[in-house]
């Protein structure tokens, strides 16, 4: 008979430390020859990311080892840090790659003795140079990136370029030595691709005031040997058009992913020609996403013509799309979810996937077989999968009637049962960004919960990616209700229907989350408490140079222009609701987070001073912007966990003490 115990007393062999060892996922995936290569993260080894092969024999190595950390700062966010080719004629491939400490470019001869060596020189000024989305040339003398350039010291004095950088070393220290491709008439670019016949490139560009996800331009221009690229003009996209992603097809044709039509789809522009049509048109389904990362890709043409794309509503599958038919074949497997990153050799499509019972795995497809199976990164149950929560696909009613689409997932432990006459606890987790979702995934830090007895449910409130522009475009000046709204409108629905215990309900987020669950304890009475991280708690400062260039006119659509509405930001904002907050919380902070900078959890927290609420404050040196060593992720949710101890009465005494000061 299994034994009877309170909600949230249970005992679980997921803990904090487990957790933490699987936080993060493996991204930015190519092939090199007939390798297959990828980063993945290292909580372990300071939260670093390694780039990673997968040798002919299966067998899986690191290509560099700690410190080496393959990873970029452009737009702070990041984007696709490494390329790699074979070399005719050498022992080995040669693969070019930014490493994070000082932002410089590198090229490496793995099956060499020779440590990397520099591309790219070190710029004093302001935030430096960075580079991202590097492509190696054909002619194998130069790799093509983005220059992401600093003129000053402040987050705007910034210009991003695409350019050339030679192989042979001469720009190591020597800026003047890196050609520039482009000129610097739009804030913000990807990087280049190269058309079948090397004599056309695409790219993407957009400006302030938009987001990716607002408006962005297809770039294209011809290829000039030696000289910057000729012709250039747009051929898609609009500011009211988003284009997540363009790049050419073995025919010549430009593929680009364009949500025109209300969703993210495919459309083609044929060789010669000027008109797109669209592939797979009437699915109401999303073929992209938003583009916080530079080299994001979500759709890959094949040699054969053949598109592998990425789609769905909500959650996402792994196609293969006929642009000629519009016929669309799923690869069949257990996965819900698949990262914007898919790359090709031959007839084989690989990418990056996860369920609800698996984590984030490199996947190949054999569109020749049809068979897909993991080659990297395998998933390796750390507990009995017993243990793991079952998630509930649900949508709920919300204010006006409109739809907001959850995960639910209950609490869940094969060696307890909850008393007959107790309702449980429940975390509403409210995801960042706040243009993003919330992946249909195994996550053990909601395991971390569920098997201890506390339910959570992630909400993709109004705003959110995944349902299609007009569902995103919900929190258009809306931040701040629309999301905080729809997270209470969920929250009240469980209680209503006795799934969840009313008197404790709780809020967390993190980034963009953090603001909502900060703004729900100052704008409804509905939770206990809140786990706050890294968030935006003060409007006019954030918005008026608190943040990076990237996101620094975001909140011209998620809250409404400056000029006309100076009193929306302050109204909205937690830190001027400081009187109507009265729960305790929990803020955790990066000391190096230039996104959410530390100085808007000082100044919150000084309006609260004197005010008697329980509260706590963990500031973590050596994290930015999202936690990566394994320690802070240890700290972060045994702290979190012992807040809801506390505030729900919960007996359990395993947990360090978190202290809540008033």
């Amino acid at each position: 008979m299994v034994p009877t115990g309170a909600y949230g007393t249970w005992p679980s062999p997921i803990d904090a430390r487990l957790a933490a060892a699987h936080e993060g996922l493996p991204e930015y995936v190519g092939t090199v020859g007939d390798e297959v290569w990828w980063t993945e993260p290292r909580p372990a080894e300071g939260g670093r990311r390694a780039l990673v092969r997968r040798t002919a024999d299966g067998a899986e190595q690191p290509v560099l080892p700690a410190p080496w950390n393959i990873r970029s700062r452009v737009v702070e966010y990041g984007g696709r840090p490494w390329a790699g080719a074979p070399r005719a004629g050498a022992a080995g491939p040669l693969v070019v790659f930014c490493h994070f400490p000082d932002q410089r470019l590198y090229a490496y001869e793995p099956e060499g003795t020779a440590p990397p060596r520099p591309l790219t020189p070190v710029s004093g000024t302001g935030g430096g140079l960075r580079w991202a989305d590097p492509v190696i040339h054909p002619d194998g003398d130069e790799v093509w990136c983005v220059l992401e350039e600093y003129t000053g010291d402040g987050p705007g004095d910034v210009r991003r370029v695409i350019t050339a950088v030679p192989l042979d070393g001469s720009a190591a220290d020597d800026r003047s030595a890196v050609r520039e491709l482009t000129d610097d008439r739009h804030r913000f670019v990807t990087g280049p691709r190269l058309s079948p016949d090397g004599r056309r490139v695409a790219w993407l560009a957009w400006d302030h005031p938009l987001m990716p996800w607002d408006g962005t331009l297809v770039m294209t221009g011809d290829v000039v040997d030696g000289g910057p690229f000729t012709a250039v003009a747009p051929v898609a996209g609009a500011v009211d058009e988003s284009v997540c992603q363009a790049d050419w097809a073995a025919d010549g044709s430009l593929l680009y992913a364009s949500d025109r039509g209300g969703w993210w789809e495919l459309h083609r522009i044929a060789p010669g020609g000027t008109a797109a049509t669209a592939l797979c048109p009437g699915r109401d389904e999303e073929f992209g996403g938003p583009l916080w990362k530079v080299g994001l890709n979500w759709f890959q043409p094949l040699d054969s013509g053949l598109v592998a794309v990425l789609h769905g509503r909500g959650t996402t599958a792994l196609g293969i799309l006929d642009p000629e038919t519009g016929e669309l074949v799923d690869a069949a497997g257990p996965w819900t979810e698949w990262a914007p990153t898919l790359t090709a050799h031959g007839s084989r499509v690989f990418g990056v996937a996860a369920s609800p019972r698996s984590g984030y795995e490199v996947v190949e497809l054999d569109t020749g077989t049809g068979r897909a199976r993991v080659i990297g990164a395998a998933h390796r149950d750390p507990v009995d999968p017993a243990y793991y929560p079952e998630p509930q696909i649900r949508t709920f009613t919300g204010p006006d009637n409109r739809e907001i689409h959850a995960h639910i997932y209950p609490p869940h432990n094969p060696d307890r049962v909850a008393p007959d006459d107790e309702l449980p606890p429940y975390v509403v987790w409210a995801h960042g960004g706040p243009t993003g979702r919330a992946p249909l995934v195994l996550d053990l830090e909601i395991a971390y919960f569920t098997s201890r007895g506390i339910g959570v449910a992630e909400v993709d409130y109004g705003g959110s990616t995944g349902y299609g522009r007009a569902y995103r475009e919900q929190l258009r000046e809306q931040w701040g209700v629309v999301d905080v709204e729809d997270c209470a409108a969920v929250a009240e629905a469980l209680a209503a229907e006795g799934t969840a215990d009313r008197a404790r309900l709780a809020i967390r987020g993190g980034s963009a989350g953090g603001w909502t669950a900060a703004a729900s304890l100052a704008g409804t009475d509905v939770y206990a408490c809140a786990a706050i991280r890294y968030p935006v708690l003060d409007l006019s400062g954030w918005g008026a140079g608190e943040t990076h260039d990237f996101e620094s006119h975001y909140l011209e659509s998620l809250i409404g222009p400056r000029a006309e509405v100076p009193g929306r930001y302050r109204e909205r904002s937690p830190i001027t609701r400081v009187e109507r907050i009265s729960t305790p919380f929990l803020l955790l902070q990066g000391l190096d987070d230039l996104i959410c900078p530390p100085v808007q959890c000082e100044r919150f927290l000084a309006r609260m001073a004197g005010r008697g609420i329980p509260h706590a404050y963990i500031a973590f040196e050596g994290e930015a912007h999202g936690f990566r060593r394994a320690e802070t992720l240890v700290r972060a949710l045994e702290s979190e966990l012992s807040l809801y101890v506390q505030t729900f009465a919960i007996e359990r005494f395993d947990v360090p003490l978190l202290e809540l000061r008033k």
